[in-house]
């Protein structure tokens, strides 16, 4: 056998991410598969009592049981921790799942969250209404200005949490200005990065302490399993947000971690087809005289425009916009599509759209929508893989029935 010890490539950190993409993490059985073993049991053997006893108290390296640790679950949090520059990772069964996890681990009674007031339904669910169950309390505020955090923090404030760019209105937080506001009160800050997914934006890089996705989208990006991650430093994951996983169990399948690890083979190639779609389409919408507002962070007509050439490297593959005439006109352009579909996911292969008032924020009164910048005609749409000259085509024919 050759010594390839010698060739710097050996080391996993030094490949650039679409070769990490395709072979980060890979541990191979004794049989030498060229695919990522699946290993679907529970539980595993230890070849002595005295060895189960040094597995269980950290002694010892090895799997224990499934719940929390599993051969291909742990291929898939390696390579995420690579692509995205993290010492750490644990996934968990949904994305809503990493979220919970990622700020239940950092706080407890009596302890103060401030976050984003532009947040995912279920991610403000789990800080406005969920947290203040165990005595957490929380402050929202308009994340696109710093300021706005820092007026908000208290002594006891743990945890700062955001999204960026914001869902649906692609607004933007500045990740670096924030983090340097939560560090200097002592609080950890959490970005939920599935906006941008982790080619076009590196939290950490900016300061965030942990990173969530909900793997469904643009990492699975076909429509086929379910599936969250929370990165970060080793202290952070191997502390609280572990223990939370092994006691609590919100854990993933490990048929669902092989489905995302074989969603990542073409997240590269995925991601950057699909954001060039989306700037077409993007500068489509910019001129047509039926639109009433464009909203992506690429485009020169995002008030935000400096800001996410400054954080993120690429537009991703969300955009949002508003035809004239409320959410009739919206609903008459979403159902003349013939190739988009309406549906309420994002990321994936299959171009889709959705009417944000009446399905992902619907909770929300028309009061808060407002405050969120929801309007009623506001529509977000996940670009996919199809070709942009269909999809652009199929978007004017959609604004001529208006």
């Amino acid at each position: 056998m050759s010594d390839k010890s010698g060739n710097p490539l050996a080391d996993p950190t030094r490949r650039r991410a679409q070769t990490m993409l395709v072979h980060g993490g890979m541990e191979r059985s004794q049989h030498g598969e060229t695919s990522e073993a699946l290993f679907f049991n529970s539980g595993y053997v230890y070849p002595t009592s005295a060895g189960a006893e040094s597995r269980f108290n950290g002694e010892e390296p090895g799997f224990i049981y499934s719940r929390f640790s599993n051969p291909t679950v742990e291929m898939f949090q390696q390579r995420m921790a690579l692509l995205e520059g993290a010492e750490a990772a644990r996934a968990t069964a949904t994305g809503m799942a990493a979220v919970t996890t990622a700020v239940m681990s950092q706080v407890r009674s009596g302890d103060h969250i401030v976050a984003a007031r532009a947040l995912f339904g279920g991610c403000r669910f789990v800080v406005e209404t969920y947290m203040p169950r165990w005595g957490v309390e929380s402050t929202l505020v308009d994340g696109r200005d710093p300021e706005n955090f820092a007026r908000a923090m208290r002594p006891n404030t743990k945890v700062v949490f955001i999204e960026t760019p914001t869902n649906p209105t692609l607004d933007l937080v500045d990740i670096e200005a924030v983090a340097k506001i939560a560090h200097a009160h002592g609080a950890v800050l959490i970005v939920d990065n599935v906006f941008a997914t982790p080619i076009w934006q590196k939290p950490l890089a900016l300061g965030a302490d942990l990173v969530t996705y909900s793997a469904t989208k643009h990492i699975d990006g076909q429509g086929r399993a379910m599936g969250g991650i929370i990165l970060g430093n080793r202290d952070l994951i191997e502390a609280d947000i572990h223990t939370i996983i092994r006691q609590t169990g919100p854990s993933i399948s490990p048929f669902n971690a092989w489905v995302l690890l074989k969603g990542l083979e073409t997240l590269a190639v995925r991601v950057r087809a699909m954001t060039d779609s989306a700037a077409r389409i993007a500068d489509f919408l910019a001129s047509h005289p039926k639109i009433e507002a464009l909203h992506y962070p690429y485009h020169p007509s995002h008030p935000q425009y400096e800001l996410a050439k400054r954080q993120m490297s690429g537009g991703s593959t969300l955009v949002a916009f508003t035809p004239k005439g409320g959410k009739e006109a919206a609903f008459t352009v979403a159902d003349a599509l013939a190739i988009v579909a309406i549906s309420n996911n994002l990321g994936d292969a299959k171009s889709i759209i959705s009417h944000p008032a009446t399905t992902t924020h619907q909770r929300f009164s028309q009061a808060e929508q407002i405050e969120m910048d929801i309007t009623p005609g506001l529509l977000r749409l996940s670009v996919g893989l199809e070709d942009a000259d269909d999809l652009l085509a199929d978007l004017a024919y959609a604004f001529d029935q208006l």
